[in-house]
């Protein structure tokens, strides 16, 4: 007997994001869309869902969470934190699992999401991508074989329409480097440099951003030693990736109660 399909509502499904996001939902055997929620004001309230891809889900776009959400398990969100948050407060009184790929948020909101997890389960990480995620896991390696005599940079790129910087990728990398050297990262990031700076900090981690045109997401780890350089890379030539990713999360949620997971849980890297 089949499983019954896991009902995912989508959050900002009129951006570029929500839009991948309800395209995989659709095309996902062993999955349904059961929610759509955008902004109040949204040209595209009241619209089918689907109706940018020719399709008619019968789901239409609403800026009513409760109405967006109530015949949902899961929600996959990539709005912005305030947004977001407001999404997880409906979530709770609903009992909705809920998948957060938003980024920016601050120290007193992760801990919002944390308290909130002990009531509904979540999974929260700052890029859904697979391939990001193991990229990951090779950074932590790299970084401790590396601890000695290299000078360690990220570099991201993304496109021209994006808010918060440095990328929550590029901070996670960060997190993740700073961990495998024994450092905290609030303690030796850099994040600008200008004018006379003097010599380089060898305890330091850089950052740099470029932000223009159509990037989806790009993000270099450079390891820079004397007479060699090692680079590690991760570029998304579209946000599938992500979408995919974020089914993945959802998958994972659906026998979860509660509880604050990330991607390395999803993708049984722990």
């Amino acid at each position: 007997m089949n499983e019954p399909a896991l009902r995912i509502a989508v959050a900002g499904a009129s951006g570029r994001m929500g839009r991948m996001l309800i395209e995989a939902v659709l095309a996902a055997p062993d999955c349904t869309l059961a929610g759509a929620l955008d902004v109040a004001g949204s040209p595209s309230i009241g619209q089918d869902a689907g109706g940018f891809a020719g399709q008619r889900t019968g789901v239409a776009i609403t800026s009513d969470l409760r109405t967006g959400l109530a015949q949902a398990q899961v929600l996959i969100d990539f709005t912005r934190p305030e947004g977001t948050l407001a999404h997880l407060a409906v979530c709770r009184a609903l009992g909705v699992k809920a998948v957060i790929g938003t980024t920016g948020f601050s120290e007193a909101q992760k801990a919002q999401i944390a308290a909130l997890a002990d009531h509904i389960a979540l999974m929260m990480a700052p890029n859904m991508s697979v391939g990001v995620n193991v990229v990951l896991k090779l950074l932590d390696q790299a970084a401790r074989a590396l601890n000695q005599g290299y000078d360690i940079e990220v570099i991201e790129a993304h496109h021209r329409h994006k808010v918060d910087a440095p990328s929550g990728t590029a901070l996670q990398m960060g997190e993740v480097l700073a961990s495998a050297l024994g450092r905290e990262l609030k303690d030796c990031a850099v994040y600008a440099r200008e004018g006379v700076t003097g010599p380089r900090d060898p305890s330091s981690i850089g950052f740099a951003t470029i932000r223009g045109g159509d990037i989806v997401g790009d993000h270099t780890v450079l390891f820079a030693g004397t007479g060699e350089r090692i680079e590690i890379s991760h570029k998304s030539s579209s946000r599938a990736g992500y979408a995919q990713g974020s089914l993945r999360a959802a998958r994972f949620l659906a026998g979860r109660t509660s509880g604050l997971f990330n991607m390395n849980d999803v993708l049984g890297l722990n």
